[in-house]
Parts: C-alpha cells; sequence; structure tokens
C-alpha cells in the first residue's frame, strides 16, 4: 500500500493540520516507509508461532504475577458528585458536543 500526495492532503485535513509543501513530501516519505516495514512483517510465516505473553518468554518461562481482582475501594459517588458543577441520577452532566 503506498500513499499518495492527496492522501497525505486529505490525512492533514481530517487531523486539522496545515502542512507546507516540505512537511507534505517528508509526510507521504516517512509513511509510506513505515507502510514497507509493515509489508515485510505481513510477509514472514508466523504460522505455527504460538503468541507469547512477555517478550522474555521466548527465552524462559515466566510466570505472570498478576493480583487477584477484588474490590478494593469503596463507592465514593455521592463525595465524588460534589464537586461536579451539574449532575444528575448520579451521572455528571456535559455540554452535548456531537449532533
Amino acid at each position: 500500500m503506498a500513499l499518495n500526495e492527496q492522501d497525505i492532503a486529505r490525512i492533514a485535513n481530517l487531523a486539522r493540520l496545515e502542512l507546507s509543501q516540505d512537511e507534505s513530501e517528508r509526510m507521504l516519505a516517512q509513511l509510506n516507509n513505515f507502510f514497507g516495514i509493515v509489508e515485510k512483517m505481513q510477509a514472514v510465516d508466523t504460522s505455527g508461532v504460538s503468541p507469547l505473553s512477555h517478550p522474555v518468554a521466548a527465552i524462559q518461562d515466566i510466570a505472570l504475577r498478576l493480583r487477584d481482582d477484588l474490590v478494593s475501594e469503596t463507592n465514593n459517588r455521592d463525595a465524588n458528585m460534589q464537586n461536579a458543577p451539574a449532575a444528575e441520577n448520579g451521572y455528571f452532566l456535559v455540554p452535548k458536543v456531537i449532533e
């Protein structure tokens, strides 16, 4: 997949960026280099390779130290809602930003 100048212009517009011609050309080259690396990685045959839970797991067995999933905080909703400029039914009220 290769991008062209129109793609860069569209991406910049969506990101609300104003790029000069030099910046646009540099961005085009960098993104196309990135996509080239991704294509090389996708070309590698990984069938039969199981995913690693940790990078070091390829070298030695690792036991992940995961904590128990227990509730450790009490419900402080009422105290937290005291700081809200506007609240209703236990929820923060915010201005509508999407039509």
